[in-house]
């Protein structure tokens, strides 16, 4: 191999592992973070039932139906705090939970500090992260890379033509009842549930 050759390839190694680097320090390290399965978010609702329940049963009492809301608490941070109100959408990340900000959300949603807190405490509870309304309401449990664990969780047991649809083995997984289980992929990595490329491995 000539000189030229293998400068070019150290320059390129040198930018990959620059770029990951880069990225474990900028999303907290996410390639040494815990890591999780179908299994994990299972034995976590077995356990968790009544908590993760009543996590919805509170988003769904203070969300007027024209209203969406998406929260996830980070490191005592809103990680996220997107609203879409009467066609308005905004997503909002990393917002510290005592500035202006996050005051004028709470205004938009006509919710209170005090409101803010009682969700902390019930996501909390039920070993969860986040909530999202609507129908199905998605619950947060765990972030595993860039990916999330979550429960999609339906007002009435799921019928027939939702479960083909909220079935499909990668993104959601049909678990009983009313709920779904659901993995969203982040910006690298993988996209679908762990299960998903065993399964793909062994056709």
């Amino acid at each position: 191999m000539n000189k030229p050759i293998k400068i070019i390839l150290g320059i390129f190694l040198t930018i990959i592992i620059g770029f990951f680097i880069f990225l474990h320090i900028a999303f907290d390290g996410i390639f040494t973070g815990p890591s999780y399965n179908k299994q994990d978010l299972i034995d976590n609702f077995e356990r968790k039932k009544n908590e993760i329940i009543e996590v919805k049963k509170f988003i769904d009492s203070k969300t007027p139906s024209e209203t969406y809301i998406s929260i996830e608490f980070e490191n005592g941070e809103l990680g996220i705090f997107h609203v879409k109100k009467n066609g308005n959408y905004e997503s909002n990340w990393n917002l510290d939970i005592d500035s202006k900000k996050t005051d004028s959300l709470l205004t938009v949603i006509n919710w209170t500090k005090n409101d803010l807190k009682n969700l902390k405490q019930k996501l909390d509870k039920a070993n969860c992260i986040s909530v999202s309304s609507g129908n199905p309401t998605t619950i947060g449990w765990q972030r595993s890379g860039m990916g999330k664990f979550s429960y999609g969780i339906f007002n009435k047991n799921t019928k027939d033509s939702l479960i083909n649809q909220y079935n499909d083995g990668c993104t959601y997984i049909y678990y009983k009842d009313n709920v779904v289980l659901e993995y969203g992929g982040g910006a690298i990595g993988m996209q679908c549930f762990p299960e998903f490329y065993q399964n793909k491995d062994k056709e």
